[in-house]
């Protein structure tokens, strides 16, 4: 009985920390475009595939306050003439998986660029790829930086590319199929002007398409 009387307080203190911690957080909330189509997609020939979501995505959630740091943000890439739309298009906020609401950039390894005015503490990344049939696209990686070249001070938050054919290290998340509500990455407040997306095609061809990129955080202090 001794030693839970003086244990008592200890835990009182904590489970007081805890709460207050949950009172600040809240559930991301984001918009999301009509599902284009229904029902579990035909098998893929993809290794270290992530099972299909059944229903609607787990709440995630985040500091209160955050925000879409990628909204009309400038964005850069490695293909500056893209095929299909301009570079704009993945961060307008239209994430319709329509003709016309996508950017296509050529095929095999490309990147796309977002530059958000400011360092920010990132809490989570959205990406919407095609997504009007099921696709997988390959060797998915995103980083945060404040060197836009990404020569230093990057923090990769997430990567598929288990083959390491970027050259950024053998990935360790999943694959994913592609679908209405986007994938999105759990970026653990990592801090950084600027978000790198790469992908080298996908299971339809070999190109590269975005349709909308969400950024959430806070400017850091």
């Amino acid at each position: 009985m001794r030693f839970l009387s003086k244990s008592f307080p200890a835990i009182s203190v904590l489970l007081v920390a805890t709460a207050a911690l949950a009172q600040n957080q809240v559930v991301l909330k984001t918009q999301l475009p009509p599902p284009l189509f229904v029902g579990t997609p035909a098998p893929l020939n993809v290794p270290n595939l992530e099972p299909p979501t059944k229903g609607k995505r787990p709440d995630f959630l985040v500091p209160a306050g955050t925000l879409n740091l990628a909204k009309n943000k400038k964005v850069t890439a490695s293909d500056s003439n893209p095929n299909v739309g301009t570079l704009d298009m993945v961060v307008d906020g239209d994430k319709d998986g329509n003709e016309g609401s996508w950017v296509e950039l050529g095929p095999g390894k490309q990147w796309v660029q977002i530059d958000l005015a400011k360092k920010a503490e990132i809490y989570a990344v959205l990406i919407w790829h095609f997504h009007s049939q099921a696709r997988v696209y390959r060797d998915v990686v995103v980083q945060v930086s404040d060197d836009p070249t990404f020569k230093s001070g990057v923090t990769t938050v997430f990567n598929s590319d288990f083959s390491n054919t970027f050259g950024l290290g053998a990935g360790k998340n999943l694959n994913y199929v592609e679908t209405y509500q986007g994938k999105l990455i759990d970026a653990k407040g990592a801090k950084g002007r600027y978000v790198r997306l790469y992908s080298n095609g996908n299971t339809s061809n070999k190109l590269n398409h975005y349709i909308e990129v969400e950024v959430w955080g806070k400017p850091a202090a």
